[in-house]
């Protein structure tokens, strides 16, 4: 089974409504997409996250290192992949380029062998996954804090358990927020809270020592990623669990978080850290520190099942009768490409997602949705 073609695709989409969080806005939903097609005419989907443009020119570059090889052997691929490149891309944005074609070979290699991709990976230690909903940016609201109390209070209401917000405007803003937010939700739904990197040292352990009688389970991205030891010195200073790495890449950034000793929860995005073959590795790697994993997840469908795949697959560590829940992000802001790019419809029943059971990922690409949302 060999690769006979490489496709790439810029999907975009202007939303209706900007949003911000505590670094930039966003106006605009932009994503490269890549279609593997082997010469039995089988063919994979993969996405990379990050610009969209720079992943696709990345992928145009790696494209000679595959055609003509055995699409079934994508670690000896990513390995061919990872080598040439390693003299000028260890970190950035190649990475996710890399991720998105391995992710494409495992969708293959499911379709080849007419089996999911949590099977392939390992098998399924699970039949059902928590979502979360990502919610709660910023707006200019000159009454956000209800705002963002009335929206969460629609997540419940569609049934789900867990819910993150966005903090990083102030200390004062970001508490009154949270306070707000949780008297709205009840104490049986869990909060997280996500600073996208906002904050000094100095500054996370204030926010944390105020909102930790909010019940938080966990704080995301409390200071720069660049900084691991501030992250292990604010989980000296706080009860709220400490999560961090989409920013990271490879096994080898996730590993100067767990040597550190920087996070409690270890947040690998599959489509920008080196796809699902070094995901299975960073999990692997996790387990010997004892720190869990809940992956970021950002994008279309195509990202959103290659991360139910892998939860899926996740080890219990440690392992006990009763199994803790495993979560998986889903975004809930405006998503159009998402909501029409494959099927089937992404369903949440009695707050759990079922794990797919369908060859490969479990999805088909309507490439009628591809011709709408093509950058031209």
């Amino acid at each position: 089974m060999r690769i006979k073609h490489i496709e790439t695709f810029i999907l975009s989409d202007q939303l209706s409504e900007s949003f911000f969080f505590s670094q930039w806005s966003y106006s605009e939903r932009q994503i490269c997409i890549v279609k593997i097609t082997t010469d039995n005419g089988l063919s994979g989907w993969g996405e990379g996250y990050g610009p969209a443009p720079i992943i696709e020119a990345g992928i145009k570059q790696l494209t000679p290192i595959l055609l003509g090889q055995n699409a079934l052997e994508q670690e000896k691929l990513w390995f061919d992949m990872y080598r040439k490149t390693l003299d000028f891309a260890r970190r950035g944005v190649l990475v996710a380029s890399i991720s998105a074609l391995d992710i494409a070979l495992w969708d293959l290699k499911g379709k080849a062998f007419g089996q999911p991709v949590s099977v392939l990976l390992g098998g399924q230690q699970r039949k059902r996954i928590m979502p979360y909903a990502t919610g709660l940016y910023f707006s200019k609201s000159d009454k956000l804090a209800s705002d963002l109390a009335v929206e969460a209070a629609s997540y419940v209401k569609q049934g789900f358990k867990a819910i993150k917000m966005k903090v990083g405007l102030s200390i004062e803003i970001d508490v009154e927020n949270i306070k707000t937010v949780r008297a709205m939700i009840g104490k049986h739904i869990k909060l997280m809270v996500d600073a996208n990197h906002a904050y000094s040292l100095r500054e996370a352990a204030e926010l944390s020592r105020l909102i930790e009688p909010y019940d938080i389970s966990w704080f995301e991205e409390p200071v720069s990623p660049e900084f691991y030891d501030q992250y292990r010195q604010l989980r000296s200073k706080t009860s709220i669990p400490i999560a961090g790495g989409e920013c990271e890449y490879l096994r080898f950034g996730h590993h100067q978080l767990l040597k550190n000793e920087s996070v409690d929860i270890l947040q690998i995005d599959i489509c920008s850290a080196g796809g699902l073959t070094e995901a299975k590795r960073v999990a692997a790697l996790a387990s010997t520190y004892g720190v869990e994993i809940v992956p970021h997840t950002w994008g279309t469908g195509i990202a959103f099942h290659a991360a139910m795949h892998f939860i899926a697959n996740l080890e219990a560590i440690p392992g006990r009768l009763m199994s803790p829940e495993f979560y998986i992000e889903y975004d809930r802001t405006e998503n159009g490409i998402r909501e029409v790019l494959t099927t089937p419809k992404i369903e949440m029943r009695e707050g759990y997602l079922k794990v797919p059971t369908g060859p490969g990922l479990g999805i088909e690409v309507n490439e009628e949705a591809i011709h709408q949302f093509r950058k031209s």
